[in-house]
């Protein structure tokens, strides 16, 4: 069982860190991987894709981390053994965070610079790999993130979306030890937000956390008062999470701007609940926020004073240790004649680079004192 009491603290002090590993991302090493380390480094959530199989291998990241606790402390990290709430997403309809890429690679003239997979952050864009000569979309590693779509110069790369399948919710947060769920909607989508919401709402009542992911839009307080009215009396803690400019923070300290404002604007709604700002952070993001005075802050000792309570990393915290991944992925071993990817805690010294690499991200909102 996972213990709450260490993230919900953090969540209601303002120290809360989450980590999306990405709503359609099931590159199942890399997920292991990215939980190992930030897990180790103090994190206090795991968003990962409504997947048995990304959830397994993220409740067994988990329990790897617990055995490394002792070495943990003795190299300076905060990690108390305690896991972060494992944290799944669905959506209720169309959203960028739940999409792949796909083209057929035939349609690719042999002349062409092949610049989608150069931009590729999550190198899911492969050809002429060497094992099996596969060329085209690595499926399991897309994210969705689109980047790969403008600049393809024949036009021939698509995405493909999903929406979560209802009849598999209720039984997998059930059977699977999920401690919270997310829901991605948009301004407008009420009626599909309560279809799934009547398929979540019979479970609620085990969850320890209801999130709401929405991007801005005109009527975003309306309609988020209107969510909350229809949740409320079902979950124990509610999280508002401005979905800036999604799947961007890799890219540069001016995508956070727009999360910002976006969590200034739900503050401002008085919300019950907490708001977590995502969608463009990164490593200026917390800087930005003690700028603005928008973090918790020693002065501010009334329940009354606002303030943003966490922040999730996604593209940002997945390329900051991605170095560590690559080296990791070089690294094979033969069994029984199968190639087998080495596990992050198989080579320490790997681990541990990852982990101060973390380390350097979750420390950022942790350095916040507790009110």
């Amino acid at each position: 069982m996972t213990n709450i009491l260490a993230p919900l603290q953090s969540l209601k002090t303002g120290r809360w860190f989450k980590l999306i590993c990405g709503a359609s991302f099931q590159h199942l090493p890399t997920v292991r991987s990215l939980t190992l380390a930030y897990t180790l480094a103090g994190a206090d959530c795991i968003d990962v894709a409504a997947d048995p199989a990304v959830i397994l291998a993220v409740q067994e990241a988990l329990q790897v981390a617990k055995s490394l606790l002792t070495d943990a402390q003795i190299r300076g990290f905060d990690y108390q053994g305690n896991s972060p709430l494992l944290m799944v997403s669905l959506n209720d309809g169309e959203d960028p965070h739940f999409r792949k890429a796909e083209f057929d690679h035939a349609k690719c003239p042999e002349d062409c610079l092949r610049p989608c997979e150069k931009i590729c952050p999550a190198q899911a864009i492969i050809f002429d790999r060497r094992a099996d000569n596969f060329s085209g979309v690595e499926s399991q590693k897309c994210y969705g993130c689109g980047r790969c779509l403008p600049i393809c110069p024949y036009d021939i790369i698509y995405t493909k979306s999903y929406i979560s399948t209802r009849d598999a919710i209720a039984p997998l947060v059930i059977s699977t030890g999920v401690d919270a769920v997310e829901i991605h909607t948009k301004v407008g989508r009420l009626a599909e937000f309560k279809q799934l919401w009547q398929v979540i709402s019979p479970c609620a009542e085990q969850l320890k956390i209801l999130a709401i992911s929405c991007p801005d839009g005109e009527g975003i307080v309306a309609y988020l008062q209107s969510i909350y009215n229809l949740i409320s009396p079902q979950c124990k803690e509610i999280i508002w999470q401005t979905d800036g400019r999604p799947m961007s923070g890799d890219i540069g300290d001016g995508t956070t701007l727009a999360t910002v404002k976006l969590g200034q604007k739900v503050l401002a709604a008085n919300l019950l609940g907490y708001v977590q700002l995502a969608g463009g952070t990164n490593r200026y993001t917390v800087a930005k926020l003690k700028a603005m005075g928008l973090l918790n802050s020693a002065d501010q000792r009334s329940k009354n004073q606002h303030h943003i309570a966490g922040v999730a990393y996604g593209s940002y915290a997945r390329v900051l240790i991605s170095p560590i991944i690559e080296q990791l992925e070089t690294k094979e071993v033969n069994q029984n004649k199968i190639k087998a990817t080495i596990r992050l805690e198989e080579e320490p010294e790997l681990l541990w680079q990852a982990v101060e690499l973390a380390h350097s991200l979750v420390s950022q909102i942790k350095s916040q004192p507790e009110r």
